[in-house]
């Protein structure tokens, strides 16, 4: 299991520091929530933040897009040549654009499913996808409590991946700790994002490692 802690959980007036103990705690990805206000309640950080984070990091970074005009997002943030960047298909018109848009930037496309997304939704992208991100919160805040039918979401799809043939990985964000992450494993989890459960322990190495099972 990779572990991509999301910074949404770390102390910004210490930023650099937090991003280099996730990196050093041994990490696999570092979790960049942007959020616009529009298509979620919430305002996170632009690129020039993100670019100071990408300097600290010595991860790669996972840019999880939770905003309108994706298109435009997407040059903003492709400069600082992040591992992943995913976007919802609830607020795509175009998905299929977009995929080869954020590939021939150089980046894996994701895309991300709130709760309420079938993965049927997107089975036909998936050869397209490098990695789905299926939120087992709804997006917006960190901390908040894990949604069970996550388990049942990434078991069909999972199956729809097989199917397919396909090498795309599934990425699970929201609410998951040390007592969800065996099931989470189990249901063909490959990637899961942490963020109050890293940060609010006293050891981020040693909660990074509980979940790298």
């Amino acid at each position: 299991m990779q572990v991509a802690p999301s910074i949404l959980s770390a102390d910004f007036g210490i930023l650099a520091q937090e991003v280099k103990a996730i990196c050093d705690g041994g990490c696999d990805l570092v979790h960049v929530d942007v959020m616009d206000g529009h298509f979620v309640p919430n305002l996170t950080i632009g690129p020039v933040v993100v670019s100071a984070v990408a300097k600290a990091a010595t991860k790669p970074l996972d840019i999880h897009l939770m905003v309108e005009n994706n298109s435009f997002f997407v040059d903003l943030f492709a400069p600082l040549n992040p591992k992943y960047i995913s976007f919802h298909i609830e607020e795509e018109k175009h998905p299929h654009r977009l995929i080869q848009k954020i590939r021939d930037l150089g980046i894996s496309p994701a895309i991300t499913l709130n709760p309420h997304t079938p993965p049927e939704a997107i089975e036909f992208l998936i050869d397209d996808l490098d990695m789905v991100l299926l939120m087992s919160v709804n997006p917006g805040f960190g901390g908040q409590k894990f949604i069970p039918n996550v388990l049942e979401r990434a078991f069909r799809l999972k199956e729809i991946i097989t199917k397919r043939n396909s090498s795309c990985l599934i990425e699970v964000d929201g609410g998951v700790n040390d007592k969800n992450i065996q099931a989470l494993k189990d249901a063909g989890v490959d990637i899961v994002v942490a963020g109050s459960y890293v940060y609010g322990n006293d050891s981020y190495a040693d909660a990074i490692k509980s979940l790298q099972i």
